[in-house]
């Protein structure tokens, strides 16, 4: 169990920070701005569940924001270190499962979606948005060092869910909202 005493330890000070096996790297490293960007796309999928509200889907978000957390322990332990908190196949598959079971609800598609319809659905998509962010972070990050190849599985895996999971609360506030090619330049 994780006990913080004390919020601010000055250890920082100098632009670095700790990894979880006492190495210290720059603040501005890619892991550090992939392991920032999954904590940014972790704190829009609190602001989905808020908008949702209580039930048993905003339970399953739940459940993937523990899993981010779990990926950013991943992500801050050097592959070395035997017997570390991991991102494991069972969690891409827990991703499918849900997708497949919420797609199973939906039309198909006929064109693109444009973000939004309902405010719950505008969360979705925005956190989906904020997830691709962090994909291409952790894509720059593995790079520069050797990462666990459940992570880009992982985090590709979310934003596919996200978009799926926006549509299907959308279907029940007024369906997508769809793109209309050059719809801007079509008069009112």
């Amino acid at each position: 169990m994780v006990r913080l005493n004390k919020i601010y330890t000055r250890t920082g000070d100098a632009g670095t920070t700790g990894l979880v096996d006492g190495s210290r790297v720059a603040k501005d490293a890619a892991v550090m701005q992939a392991i920032g960007d999954v904590d940014e796309a972790n704190s829009a999928l609190g602001v989905a569940v808020v908008a949702l509200g209580d039930g048993e889907d905003t339970a399953l978000l739940r459940k993937v924001q523990n899993d981010l957390f779990d990926y950013g322990a991943d992500l801050a332990t050097p592959p070395a270190i035997a017997g570390a908190l991991r991102i494991v196949p069972a969690q891409v598959t827990a991703l499918e499962e849900a997708i497949d079971r919420m797609n199973a609800d939906l039309s198909p598609l006929t064109s693109f979606i444009l973000p939004g319809g309902t405010a719950a659905g505008a969360a979705l998509h925005l956190a989906r948005a904020i997830v691709r962010r962090a994909e291409r972070s952790v894509v720059h990050a593995s790079y520069e060092a050797d990462l666990n190849s459940n992570l880009l599985s992982y985090i590709n895996r979310l934003s596919d869910f996200l978009f799926v999971y926006a549509r299907w609360v959308n279907k029940s506030g007024g369906g997508d909202v769809l793109w209309v090619p050059g719809g801007v330049h079509q008069p009112a």
